[in-house]
């Protein structure tokens, strides 16, 4: 849900009218009641999609872009990669498009980053998952009838799901150990109490904007070959390396699946986008060479209540710098004006 009656209260407050698809938020647990509580109007879904200003979670589908009103403003995770027939339907019908996924990764802008908030999620839930299908303990465990080793469990990606899926893992007592093709992510991946993974491939993984770029085919030969022995001896790997708009790069290959102790358990975050293994299939667990491999790809989903509470939560800092009160009340700024609103902005000429 792309917003929760908390913030629908603190909207309100400030002088906005918001309208609420009816049942919309059943799924996260917020049922309408709440909403209407809190001064927000439940309406249809084709009045909700009329609005000035629209939030989702995700890009409209074809019909819900034709219930939209000419030069309105649609706010979501439109996923923008490439051509989209959802995205250009929109810019014809002169309809601004602000994708959350394009917030910049700055002091000021952090708390409407909303990839960040909902890998937050991603990175918990992976730990979780990991620990259901591991036929065993995560943590030392010393009982009268015997005691258990902890799992040596490995993440691949020290971004934020990785970070959060390292203080997780560390939190139920797994012997954690973590790797980056960034070497600036060492120092954060020791202060959470894992143990850093060092490769020595030749250059550096580090973009813009704290994102990791691509490594060259010899440097991704080398980094899949130095990391073999490590993964090897995992007892859980949860991969979380994707670069934007591209395919995830393979860091688990079916020979390191073969040589995993059998019951060992893979959860792959990036398998929506190909998978850090190609055994990885997305939706899906599936056993390849007696390892359990999770492809699930919406893991917020699995956590929905906090999730949509994080996201309107992002969505509602988001609103606030873009509307100032007026004479005849909220009116609406410049979108170009502002650095976070200009850079979230699809243009059709982009």
């Amino acid at each position: 849900m792309a917003i929760t009656p908390d913030v629908v209260k603190k909207l309100t407050g400030k002088g906005f009218e918001i309208l609420i698809e009816a049942g919309a938020g059943e799924s996260a647990h917020f049922p309408d009641d709440e909403y209407s509580a809190v001064g927000g109007t439940l309406v249809s879904n084709a009045e909700a999609l009329a609005a000035e200003i629209v939030v989702k979670l995700r890009k409209p589908s074809a019909k819900e872009v034709a219930a939209m009103a000419d030069g309105a403003i649609y706010i979501g995770l439109v996923e923008s990669c490439g051509e989209d027939e959802s995205i250009k339907a929109m810019q014809a019908k002169g309809i601004r498009v602000l994708a959350m996924e394009r917030i910049p990764r700055t002091s000021r802008a952090q708390s409407m980053d909303a990839l960040s908030s909902q890998s937050n999620i991603a990175g918990y839930r992976a730990v979780i998952e990991a620990a259901a299908h591991y036929g065993r303990f995560l943590p030392l465990m010393m009982t009268s009838a015997g005691s258990a080793k902890p799992a040596k469990l490995v993440v691949l990606g020290a971004g934020v799901a990785g970070l959060q899926a390292i203080a997780t893992a560390r939190r139920l007592g797994a012997d954690v150990h973590a790797y980056d093709v960034r070497p600036e992510t060492k120092e954060q991946i020791e202060s959470l109490g894992a143990k850093a993974i060092e490769l020595d491939i030749g250059e550096s993984g580090s973009g813009e904007g704290g994102y990791a770029r691509e490594l060259s085919d010899e440097a991704k030969a080398k980094q899949q070959q130095a990391l073999a022995d490590a993964l090897a001896k995992a007892h859980v790997i949860i991969s979380t390396a994707m670069i934007p708009c591209r395919p995830a790069p393979v860091l688990i290959t079916e020979e390191v699946v073969k040589r995993m102790r059998a019951g060992s358990v893979i959860v792959d975050l990036a398998a929506a986008s190909g998978g850090n293994c190609p055994l990885s299939e997305a939706d899906q667990v599936v056993k390849k060479h007696d390892v359990i491999i999770v492809g699930h790809t919406n893991y917020p989903a699995m956590v929905p209540s906090d999730a949509s509470a994080f996201y309107a939560g992002n969505l509602r800092n988001l609103l606030d710098i873009m509307v100032e009160q007026g004479e005849a009340g909220l009116q609406l700024k410049d979108l170009d004006e502002d650095e976070i609103t200009e850079a979230m902005q699809l243009r059709a000429d982009a």
